[in-house]
């Protein structure tokens, strides 16, 4: 299974209520699209209003982004992130009936069931991420192991990173690249980066950056990393400033990336490799997130899924002065 990223993440704050149906629109025209029955696409309607309608009512920078499934093709995922009160009995808000400021209107346990699949994560003060997705028949298909999240910079319409990934079953090779810039150039720079990636995505990352040097001094060029995620061992290769961490709840430990912009400047590539601890994950980001994050500031996220860390680091460490990507990887020991 391979993906690239064809489309825009497009974010939306929920300070407006009438970003309830234009969201809902949104998960309902992708839902169609991905033939969905009727009572199917009514399901996804309600789950995704609910949720829209409780960010609007009671989030504190509430943003919310319905998207085809980065990695299951014909679902329909939707990432709700904000800095409000957060959930401080989680149990209780997944009960029926249940209903506060802090959880959804109709109960977040009648929301879950419609989802295929569904995670929350809430630390009381600091906000709640919430992911799910729908699926066509709600089969909920094997765990997911990878996700990638974007955001561009301020009010651009076009976010100048970009990743892709490969999934042979055994290894996950991820690419993650930062065009030089933000704007039309810098995504240019960053699509051509993965249509590179994708003519041999399984190849050594060394292998592939070695490729991705070469093939970019047509675009301005950027930062890339490749990373392949074994089951117990991780090979990392970059050039520029995307990093690279295998990060537990323990603390997390860095991988090498050399100097330079690919296509223009810098060293031979090299590739490191890691042991993967069990239980760990793989994060990938590029400089629109500050590399200061500590895994003991997050109490239990790296439990969660891909999505939801990857979330919750694009909402903490996000910077709002430049593109920002971040792709998480889970092997699922």
């Amino acid at each position: 299974m391979t993906m690239t990223h064809r489309y825009e993440d497009v974010w939306v704050s929920t300070a407006d209520p009438s970003v309830i149906g234009a969201v809902r629109r949104t998960a309902v025209a992708l839902a169609m699209a991905s033939g969905f029955d009727q009572n199917r696409t009514g399901q996804v309607a309600v789950a995704v209003t609910e949720a829209v309608s409780n960010l609007v009512k009671h989030a504190v920078d509430g943003a919310v982004l319905v998207r085809p499934h980065p990695e299951r093709p014909g679902a329909v995922e939707l990432v709700a992130v904000d800095k409000g009160p957060g959930i401080a009995d989680l149990g209780r808000a997944l009960r029926d009936g249940y209903s506060t400021s802090g959880t959804l209107g109709i109960g977040l346990g009648a929301i879950a069931r419609m989802a295929t699949g569904w995670d929350v994560y809430s630390v009381p003060g600091r906000g709640t991420v919430l992911v799910m997705h729908f699926t066509p028949d709600g089969q909920p298909g094997p765990p997911l192991r990878v996700s990638g999240l974007r955001r561009p910079i301020g009010e651009e319409s076009v976010c100048g990173d970009a990743f892709a990934f490969a999934d042979d079953g055994d290894t996950i090779s991820v690419l993650v690249c930062d065009g030089l810039g933000h704007g039309g150039l810098a995504a240019h720079a960053s699509r051509e980066a993965v249509r590179i990636f994708m003519e041999e995505p399984n190849a050594l990352p060394v292998v592939a950056l070695e490729r991705l040097h070469r093939g970019l001094g047509h675009t301005r060029g950027g930062a890339v990393a490749v990373v392949r995620v074994g089951r117990e061992s991780v090979t990392f290769a970059g050039l520029g400033n995307v990093s690279g961490w295998i990060a537990h709840a323990e603390g997390r430990q860095g991988m090498i990336s050399l100097p330079g912009i690919a296509g223009h400047k810098g060293r031979r590539p090299r590739q490191y490799e890691y042991a993967l601890p069990p239980h760990a994950t793989v994060v990938l980001h590029s400089d629109g997130l500050t590399d200061r994050w500590d895994p003991a500031s997050f109490p239990g996220l790296f439990a969660h899924s891909p999505a939801v860390v990857g979330a919750t680091l694009l909402r903490d460490a996000g910077s709002r002065r430049d593109d920002a990507c971040v792709v998480t990887v889970k092997q699922g020991q």
